[in-house]
């Protein structure tokens, strides 16, 4: 019986902070790989290597969306890595990619933790080794969280540095032991602020008179209302520590509400005397009291229409009308966000009625699907762009693989040049601290290209699988209830172009796999319509980065 050779994946990844801070390197991993499979008589089908990536979740990790791919479509028996946190830092993603591998019948190996996953006791090796290395990073997050709230008790600042204040060292630049200093025109700037609150003016009147006057965030924006708010509720101006408002802001934002605050006096100098701040912050609370906008409405298309003049996505607003019999009439429109969070120096209302926009896009997509021949010239034009898409990325790609051969070279010069005493050691290391980030560069993007040619395919789409889509969408629609319909609408539109008339121009429809499935196995009834149109998230996270292309009515 002849044995089957073994189609190994090498899988390498290292983020920028591993590679400065502890000296991880790419092409030793690649290389102890390479070695792990010629010893053992391996054939290695592929490498994917995502350089100068977080491992922290799929996203930006276009290697491992291929390797994922192609162990999908059947070309890979086995994956290997370095370590285990190599292919993923959290234990419920390690899991779910080595099941995701395990169902497409591929092995995962680790060469560090040596085992492998045919067996239970493989398995086991896995989740255990997975769970030590999460409570090993879990344990770390922990002990820094610990120093900044003990950092903050003490008055110190931690985070990023607000307006009117600069972060400056105590001991040399390298140290972290910091404090913050103020920034006189900076501070100027905070204290008409907290005057123009205190005389009565607005969080949106303020951001747009800061706008008008040419003024900008610590960040280089303009000034929105959510900027203005952050500015007047924050204690540091007052020469007061607050910290750890919120909890794992990464994964809840501001949902995370800590109970457990932290209230410090600082040791930096005040910006905002006492007085003005209780002021400030009773007119705040009195503001705050005021009942929330309540729309009668449902907005379905909020955040899809984009604005004609900026490009933001357009927000719900309405107006009320009074008639001279007494009737009030309410009516809709989607209004410029830009305009309403910044005000008028940043972009103008370019308000859309809604009832008619609305109307417009389910009308458009039915007209679609009762002309056949126009989607066939749709899809064609489509089929079209597809096919010219290619050429380009594949010239893009040929550029690469010269630059980084160029780059190649270069290195090799400055390391004979080095070895002759030619340049110091100085000059050494900073060219090849540049060849190193143009490199990285190089095959970011490299791996990026390669991604989208891998996606992409060529074949042509067909109208007849479009439209059997559109139709099961338009099922949908006609049965679901408005806040369905607005999930639904999400789910199919990408973005809804107007033009400076308000009349909508051009409606853009996104088909990825997850879609297409979804619309094609999905009971057209309203029952099921809210629990049936969405993988989880979870469900999703894993699996290959779908094909996917757009349809513009």
């Amino acid at each position: 019986m002849i044995e089957k050779n073994v189609r190994v994946a090498i899988y390498a990844r290292v983020s920028t902070e591993e590679q400065a801070e502890h000296g991880y390197s790419i092409d030793a991993q690649i290389e102890t790989l390479r070695n792990y499979c010629m010893l053992n008589n391996k054939i290695i089908y592929k490498e994917y290597v995502d350089r100068g990536v977080s491992g922290k979740s799929i996203e930006g990790r276009f290697e491992l969306q291929r390797l994922l791919k192609d162990v999908e479509d059947g070309h890979i028996d086995e994956i290997v890595v370095w370590k285990i946190n190599r292919l993923a830092r959290k234990m419920i993603d390690l899991l779910k990619m080595v099941d995701h591998f395990s169902k497409h019948k591929a092995v995962f190996r680790s060469f560090t933790e040596n085992f492998e996953t045919e067996t239970a006791m493989g398995k086991f090796a896995l989740q255990m080794l997975g769970a030590v290395g999460e409570l090993e990073r879990n344990t770390i997050v922990e002990n820094v969280k610990m120093g900044m709230k003990q950092r903050a008790r003490t008055g110190s600042h931690n985070g990023g540095v607000a307006l009117g204040y600069r972060s400056v060292s105590k001991g040399d630049k390298r140290s972290r032991d910091t404090s913050l200093e103020i920034v006189p025109e900076e501070a100027t700037l905070v204290r008409r602020i907290f005057d123009l609150y205190a005389s009565g003016k607005g969080l949106r009147a303020i951001a747009n008179q800061l706008n008008h006057d040419g003024y900008k965030t610590k960040k280089g924006n303009p000034f929105s209302t959510t900027a203005i708010k952050e500015i007047v509720t924050n204690p540091l101006y007052t020469g007061i520590i607050r910290y750890n408002r919120f909890e794992n802001w990464n994964e809840h934002r501001r949902k995370g509400k800590s109970d457990n605050t932290i209230i410090a006096e600082g040791n930096h100098e005040a910006i905002i005397p006492r007085e003005l701040w209780e002021k400030v912050q009773i007119l705040h609370a009195e503001k705050s009291k005021v009942n929330p906008r309540v729309f009668d409405g449902q907005y379905l298309l909020t955040g899809l229409i984009r604005c004609p003049e900026c490009g933001a996505p357009m927000v719900a607003n309405r107006t009320k009308n009074k008639l001279k019999n007494g009737t009030v009439i309410i009516r809709r429109y989607y209004s410029c966000s830009n305009f309403r969070n910044k005000g008028t120096a940043v972009c103008h209302a370019n308000s859309v009625g809604a009832d008619y926009a609305e109307q417009y896009v389910l009308d458009r997509i039915r007209y679609v699907i009762s002309n056949p021949q126009f989607l066939q010239n749709l899809v064609d034009a489509i089929n079209n762009r597809k096919t010219n898409s290619i050429v380009p990325l594949q010239k893009e790609k040929c550029s690469i693989e010269a630059s980084l051969a160029a780059i190649e070279d270069k290195r090799k010069k400055y390391f004979a040049l080095y070895e002759e005493d030619a340049i110091d050691r100085e000059m050494f290391v900073t060219r090849l601290d540049q060849l190193t980030t143009e490199t990285e560069m190089l095959h970011r993007r490299q791996s990026e290209i390669e991604y989208e040619l891998g996606t992409d395919s060529a074949e042509p789409i067909s109208a007849d699988y479009i439209l059997q889509i559109l139709k099961q969408f338009d099922a949908l629609v006609e049965l679901a209830t408005l806040e369905q319909k607005k999930t639904l609408l999400r789910q199919m539109i990408n973005e809804i172009h107007i033009n400076e008339k308000r009349e909508i121009m051009s409606i853009e429809l996104a088909f990825d796999e997850q879609m297409q499935t979804l619309f094609l196995k999905v009971d057209p009834s309203a029952r099921k319509a809210e629990g049936s149109l969405f993988l989880s998230k979870q469900q999703a996270a894993f699996t290959s980065k779908p094909k996917r292309f757009t349809l513009v009515l």
